[in-house]
């Protein structure tokens, strides 16, 4: 037990790394203005455009619209999970300290984990601010559209939500296992927006394509905002399905990255 509790990540450690992002200005407002800051832009531009036009340029509310943010804010959340989980990854060891950390006697596990709560507690705020304002005005600008219910805004929600928290973990581990931040956001990015919607449509690749995450993540988007927000086209994929590819490659990013960082040179 005393082994077990020695690799936990004790509230002190999460927060300490937790401080450590917070303390980035830069990182703070990058993130912000891609997930709060993008909501707030599209939905003024959008509601000026219907107020000076409403005859081509519809209401910025509405369940379709909900879904073209959603979308955004899922993709611009992996970019700020990819920024987020790459400085959390390798920021030690581009700031030159991770050996004095490992020398203190800390565990070097629990170095790790410490990442995982303390990158999710900065990051999620982000995304969640975005998304209840995104929610709030699908409502308060619907004008003539459809309104969301609450069961829709709900579940939209916690999709976005759940594909931010994976890529993160994608991009913490990635960082770990290469030890640098641009290899990390060139990776995870690359695969989030490029990779990942060819693969999607490419229809020869057939039952393989359920192995690509964000085929299993679209599989779960509500199918009332599939035309607004999908990636491709929708791949047929049962729920254990989607859940067993979701946490097989979390997991083996955290494995991987965790046992990189526990083994690499001080």
């Amino acid at each position: 037990m005393t082994a077990l509790t020695a690799t936990l990540p004790t509230p002190r450690l999460v927060g300490a790394d937790l401080l450590k992002l917070r303390r980035r200005r830069g990182l703070v407002a990058v993130v912000a203005l891609l997930t709060v800051g993008t909501v707030v832009i599209a939905n003024v531009i959008k509601e000026l455009l219907h107020l000076s036009n409403s005859v081509t340029q519809g209401p910025a509310g509405g369940v379709t619209m909900l879904g073209h943010m959603a979308w955004t804010i899922s993709a611009l959340g992996a970019v700020a999970a990819a920024i987020v989980g790459s400085t959390s990854g390798s920021g030690d060891l581009d700031a030159g300290v991770y050996r004095d950390l490992v020398v203190t006697g800390r565990s070097r596990l629990a170095l790790f984990a410490s990442k995982i709560p303390a990158g999710l507690a900065f990051l999620v705020p982000f995304v969640a601010a975005a998304y209840a304002l995104e929610a709030a005005a699908s409502v308060v600008l619907a004008g003539g559209n459809p309104v969301p219910s609450i069961y829709l805004l709900t579940v939209t929600g916690l999709w976005t939500l759940l594909s931010v928290v994976f890529y993160y973990l994608l991009a913490l581990g990635v960082a770990c296992l290469v030890g640098s931040r641009s290899y990390t956001i060139g990776i995870v990015l690359a695969w989030r927006l490029a990779l990942t919607p060819l693969l999607a449509t490419i229809t020869t690749l057939g039952v393989a394509r359920e192995l690509v995450p964000g085929v299993a993540l679209d599989r779960l988007l509500p199918a009332a905002l599939h035309d607004a927000a999908r990636q491709g086209p929708r791949v047929g994929m049962s729920i254990a399905a989607v859940a067993a590819v979701l946490v097989v490659w979390a997991v083996a990013a955290v494995v991987a990255g965790a046992w990189r960082d526990t083994t690499r040179d001080a």
